[in-house]
């Protein structure tokens, strides 16, 4: 995981000194927000679902970062006794 924390109080002339390029990591910054926060809805509907909420729906597919994670997040993965 990366901690973004701060990131978007960065000034311009920190991330890039033309402005395409700071523009770009401006939306960078955004899109991976935006993915750790529907990353945050996931474990919080996972956390509902395993205190009772049985039929909370987990919302996977609202980023490609949560459904490469599908798997390991559901417990779709393989366990060794």
């Amino acid at each position: 995981m990366v901690d973004l924390a701060g990131s978007e109080r960065m000034s311009v002339h920190a991330w890039d000194t033309t402005a395409q390029g700071s523009a770009t990591k401006r939306k960078e910054g955004g899109c991976i927000n935006k993915s750790l926060y529907f990353l945050g809805n996931v474990i919080e509907k996972l956390a509902s679902k395993s205190t009772g909420s049985k039929h909370a729906h987990v919302p996977y597919r609202n980023s490609k970062l949560t459904r490469i994670l599908q798997e390991s997040l559901g417990g779709g993965s393989l366990k060794q006794n």
